[in-house]
């Protein structure tokens, strides 16, 4: 049986009140540099999957989880970005740290479909899988980060076309 479809505005009135308003902005960012979103019902609640470029290509997330909203942002050209890298709060910066090795870029042992994140944080090299490398938590300490990291992302394809 196929998933439904849901409205943004079913989207939205599942999210929290404090992140609401953060979550709007961050859905207009990112209609207005280009984007396309769908809305979709997952296990643990809805789904916003923003995609950007031609062909449209996976550029960012929100995620519903027990512990609270994610963004899940698709960092492929994090490397182009490193200076901002660096400014991560540490709560952001362990979240990556926890995330899975890219068992491609590790060890030639993913598909060869797959391609992970190459860079590295004050100092410290990463190679990281692209499915939960830079998931975070919404939180008054990481929402400026992630609307951060959201405009240097955009602003690296649109430049990279």
């Amino acid at each position: 049986m196929p998933k439904e479809k849901i409205t943004f505005e079913q989207f939205f009135d599942a999210v929290e009140a404090d992140n609401k308003p953060f979550v709007h902005e961050l859905h207009n960012i990112m209609l207005d540099n280009g984007c396309k979103v769908a809305f979709d019902e997952a296990k643990n609640g809805f789904v916003a999957s923003y995609k950007y470029g031609k062909p449209p290509r996976a550029f960012a997330n929100f995620i519903f989880r027990n512990q609270g909203m994610k963004t899940r942002i698709y960092g492929e050209r994090a490397a182009g970005y490193p200076g901002f890298l660096d400014t991560l709060p540490a709560t952001m910066v362990e979240a990556i740290d926890s995330a899975g090795e890219c068992r491609r870029l590790v060890s030639n042992t993913c598909s060869p479909n797959c391609v992970g994140y190459d860079f590295t944080i004050s100092g410290k090299h990463y190679q990281m899988c692209k499915y939960n490398c830079f998931e975070f938590f919404i939180t008054e300490e990481s929402m400026p980060y992630i609307k951060s990291f959201i405009e240097h992302e955009l602003a690296e394809r649109q430049a990279n076309k």
